[in-house]
């Protein structure tokens, strides 16, 4: 169950699922230490920006986030943070990514953005996230669409 968060002047309980996608959807994270350094990134940034990060997966072309904010940032402002961010670090710790992406950005315009409400669906969607670059074969798991979320 999502727990009552506390801010200057109010309480909420707002949680976000986000899909970030890798301009071109070039499979740029499926080296273990370029996942690595993206969850570390995020940590940092959730620290400086109070967000909670529940869960972080990929597939190795796109990225899954559960997070939560205050309500003083927008949805698209929590995303802006993370994909900017993100961007210039992985290309601090990996300049060969640059070459690879031609145009020199990390992420793809735009991205999903859905709120997440109470019981089931956090927990559909946290073990959706855990389970991303998992095989039905090897996990016994199906993997399911965004669309079955709704």
């Amino acid at each position: 169950m999502l727990e009552l968060r506390h801010a200057n002047h109010c309480v909420y309980k707002i949680r976000y699922h986000m899909v970030l996608c890798i301009k071109y959807r070039r499979k740029m994270l499926l080296d273990p230490r370029r996942i690595s350094q993206l969850k570390e990134i995020f940590c940092e940034i959730q620290k400086r920006y109070c967000f909670e990060i529940d869960a972080i997966g990929t597939d190795g072309d796109h990225v899954h986030i559960f997070v939560g904010a205050a309500p003083k940032y927008a949805p698209s402002r929590v995303m802006q943070i993370l994909k900017s961010i993100a961007a210039k670090q992985m290309f601090k710790a990996f300049p060969e990514i640059k070459k690879e992406l031609w145009g020199g950005e990390f992420w793809s315009d735009g991205g999903y953005i859905g709120t997440v409400g109470e019981g089931i669906t956090a927990e559909l969607i946290r073990d959706y996230i855990e389970k991303q670059g998992t095989s039905e074969e090897k996990e016994g798991y199906k993997q399911m669409n965004l669309m079955d979320f709704d």
